[in-house]
């Protein structure tokens, strides 16, 4: 069956592996804490949920301040492969709470890094529902703060809360329980899917930007997509060009069997990633990445 990949973004402090785990259905992912430097870690698992087998992939706070930049930029990489070919959604995870700066600038940098397109695969999710002022529903909340409203618009109005602690197994009222709130993202799911037609976040970015070069410009055919390309965020255009060379490169040293090219190829973009977790520009991930894979261990 078709496999979703969903990537979580957030601070730390926001419960993203409890609202992995209610999505799942049982504690898969384990809780993660700002000052634990072992728990600053990309963690990806797959289960069949709701007819579909969805893959989650729970981030640290990469977007924390005090991170380390060359820690959160290989980080950045192994979301993305985890998630390969692409995310097809991501969920930008807040709190029922005031609206910071320190959140402002968490949602400032992911649209820097990931640009505005990526919020057309987004849903905003709220934890802590239980802050939630009584007979308020989530966006009536979010209508109160024009920069929290403003995000809600750009990722199409989508917006769902969860409570990790008290909502488990409330049935008091509909809306403010887990089950009810899960029904209805798995709805807007498969919304963002058919809207994008199934597409993922990076394909879709080269594909839209090539449709606006072939209407202004007569290049050729090739011309275009690598302008298109171009518009790709530079961390994300390394991390695509590291996995890639790396598997290309894994999948050729490993070619004596159809089993051992897929090994090759697997942990040829492993390496390449976190080769190019060094490179600052794209033709340097490439060389770190070719290096990286054709040195290291890429055959059983």
């Amino acid at each position: 069956s078709f496999l979703t990949g969903i990537v979580l973004l957030g601070e730390s402090q926001n419960r993203k592996s409890s609202l992995a785990n209610t999505i799942f259905g049982e504690a898969i992912f384990k809780l993660k804490e700002f000052n634990d430097a072992k728990s600053f870690t990309t963690e990806a698992k797959t289960k069949f949920v709701n007819g579909r087998n969805f893959t989650l992939i729970d981030t640290p706070g990469l977007f924390d301040s005090g991170r380390p930049q060359k820690t959160v930029k290989s980080e950045l990489m192994r979301c993305m492969i985890e998630s390969a070919p692409g995310p097809h959604i991501f969920l930008i995870i807040l709190k029922v709470e005031k609206y910071t700066e320190q959140e402002k600038d968490v949602i400032a940098k992911i649209r820097r890094y990931f640009s505005d397109d990526a919020l057309k695969y987004a849903a905003v999710i709220f934890t802590h529902g239980d802050q939630l002022p009584e007979g308020m529903n989530i966006q009536q909340y979010a209508a109160q703060s024009d920069g929290l409203w403003e995000l809600v618009q750009k990722c199409g109005g989508r917006c769902h809360v969860f409570d990790n602690k008290y909502w488990r197994n409330t049935e008091e009222e509909e809306y403010r329980s887990n089950k009810f709130q899960l029904a209805e993202l798995f709805k807007t799911i498969d919304k963002i899917l058919i809207k994008n037609k199934g597409g993922h976040f990076i394909k879709k970015h080269i594909e839209i930007e090539e449709e606006k070069i072939r209407q202004s410009t007569n290049q050729s055919p090739n011309d275009t997509r690598d302008r298109a390309k171009s518009t790709v965020p530079n961390g994300l255009m390394i991390l695509i060009v590291g996995s890639a060379t790396g598997a290309m490169v894994g999948a050729f040293r490993g070619n004596s069997t159809p089993q051992d090219a897929l090994y090759g190829a697997l942990k040829g973009s492993q390496l390449g990633y976190i080769a190019a977790a060094e490179a600052k520009t794209v033709v340097d991930a490439i060389l770190k990445a070719a290096q990286a894979a054709l040195l290291g261990e890429c055959k059983k």
